[in-house]
């Protein structure tokens, strides 16, 4: 029996601080308020300019140093985001090209916060099934670019970076189990407005 090993992990965090005090200016908060709900001091933002898709291939390629595997060995590409740079193509696909891969499988996964947990239990499951041996699993978030500034229920909690990590088949035990489940009949609690075929952007 074949596991799902991660042999290699890499993040990237942008260097621009949003702290709690910043926030004070732009809605009725503070620093005191947040933390005692959230224990959250600072969030790191994005700068314009850049995607997702930077942020994660900074995390891929450190991932890929700390594995000691070179890109040209990798069988496919996994990415959770619901900040993809474009609706198509996927971030996935971007790093596929930026990473020069070979002409593997590339996809991403929206799940929300949930969508690394996704990500990583069908890497896994591409793994014990013989279909793949070594694959790229990445989360990352662009979400300053997409958050309303005006409502501190939700400004207050986002932040952007990128997280990846290499799955790699091994003999020996690695990721044993993931346990995934969703209420969907909650989703009007957190949702982005805007941009699907039930509220298209303008282009008509």
């Amino acid at each position: 029996m074949s596991f799902a090993r991660i042999t290699g992990t890499g993040i990237f965090v942008p260097e621009k601080i949003l702290s709690n005090k910043d926030l004070e200016s732009l809605v009725d908060t503070s620093d005191e308020w947040i933390r005692a709900r959230t224990g959250i001091s600072e969030r790191r933002i994005l700068e314009n300019g850049l995607a997702t898709s930077d942020m994660c291939f900074e995390a891929c390629n450190q991932a890929l140093k700390n594995a000691d595997i070179p890109s040209k060995e990798i069988d496919g590409i996994i990415v959770a985001t619901i900040t993809g740079d474009y609706i198509t193509p996927s971030v996935a696909c971007i790093l596929q090209d930026k990473l020069e891969t070979r002409k593997v499988f590339s996809f991403d996964i929206s799940a929300g916060c949930s969508g690394f947990i996704y990500a990583l239990k069908v890497a896994k499951a591409f793994i014990e099934n013989g279909e793949a041996e070594k694959l790229l699993v990445v989360g990352g978030e662009n979400i300053s670019h997409i958050t309303d500034y005006k409502d501190r229920g939700t400004c207050i909690l986002f932040g952007d970076a990128a997280g990846a990590v290499v799955l790699e088949k091994s003999q020996e035990p690695g990721i044993l189990s993931v346990c995934l489940g969703a209420s969907g009949a909650e989703g009007e609690l957190l949702y982005v407005p805007g941009g699907g075929s039930k509220d298209p952007l303008g282009y008509r």
